[in-house]
């Protein structure tokens, strides 16, 4: 029996602007991020919305909602875009054996090792891309990403990990706060406080440090995974937040305040275990050599 239902022909570019907009909830965050107009994007939405012959997302005055429709879409249209983009990788690692991708996550410097890998390697395309932190491994075996250089804990299974260097970790806090200024804080000084929450359980143990040594668990704040909106909150004097070090001047109503008595945290190299391309293998070594602390020297040749 011939197939009678509708053909669609799905443009990528409009899936990736509908999962762009259901992440960021506004279409003037989504616009900003994918460097569009908002009506630019507003009519890219619709032309979506007519291929699809279903109305995808409502404007209120707290910003966009997913309808019925949409909810339905958007984890089949992540992931096609996944798979798009793992067909790419692994038509261009098929193609072009002299392509390599870095991946890094937030606040954390790969441009000496990149740089120097390009010097070594005038012929390979040595590209980079930012990662949020729960797509590493994902980028990794899905071949969008050959390394990436990032923050343990990480879900290590299928994957070589080289930790590159420690760092502290510190209280972020607002600078009224009655413990900004101090020399150092203990567990104890601020054990009361709630921290925000991260959803991934190993994630939130360690930056939580949640149980604490002596058995007691650390305060529930609220769940927040976006950069900014954790910054707000702490600002406001919502919650607090254990971070990394080099992340004490991203605002300027923000302080850190040194940690004593907690391990630090791990910078870390990650690659696919069992990787053997050569550029990845140059890229390892020259992480290794160059990429040992927060704040690398400056690349001058």
């Amino acid at each position: 029996m011939p197939d009678t239902s509708p053909h669609v022909d799905l443009d990528l570019r409009l899936l990736r602007y509908f999962v762009a907009l259901a992440e960021y909830r506004t279409f003037a965050r989504a616009a900003e991020a994918l460097h569009l107009t908002q009506p630019s994007l507003s009519r890219q939405i619709r032309r979506l919305e007519q291929q699809m012959g279903a109305r995808l997302l409502d404007r209120t005055p707290q910003g966009s909602r997913l309808t019925a429709a949409g909810e339905v879409l958007l984890p089949h249209a992540k992931t096609l875009l996944r798979s798009a983009e793992r067909t790419a990788a692994l038509t261009r690692a098929a193609a072009e054996p002299t392509h390599v991708t870095v991946g890094y996550t937030t606040n954390v410097i790969v441009t000496p090792a990149v740089r120097a890998l390009r010097r070594r390697h005038p012929e390979a395309e040595v590209s980079t891309a930012h990662l949020p932190w729960q797509d590493v491994r994902p980028a990794l075996l899905d071949h969008r990403v050959d390394a990436v250089v990032t923050r343990l804990p990480l879900q290590t299974a299928k994957l070589h990990v080289t930790i590159l260097y420690d760092e502290p970790r510190v209280l972020l806090v607002p600078n009224d706060h009655r413990l900004a200024g101090r020399a150092s804080v203990t567990l104890d000084d601020f054990a009361d406080e709630p921290l925000i929450r991260a959803s991934d359980p190993t994630r939130d143990a360690f930056w939580r440090i949640d149980p604490r040594p002596d058995g007691s668990r650390a305060p529930d704040g609220p769940l927040v995974e976006d950069l900014e909106d954790k910054l707000e909150l702490i600002a406001s004097g919502k919650a607090l937040a254990i971070v990394p070090g080099v992340e004490g001047h991203v605002r300027p109503y923000l302080t850190t305040v040194p940690l004593r008595d907690v391990e630090p945290g791990h910078v870390v190299l990650a690659v696919r275990a069992g990787e053997r391309s050569p550029l990845v293998t140059a890229f390892h070594a020259l992480a290794q050599s160059l990429l040992t602390g927060p704040l690398p020297p400056v690349d001058t040749e």
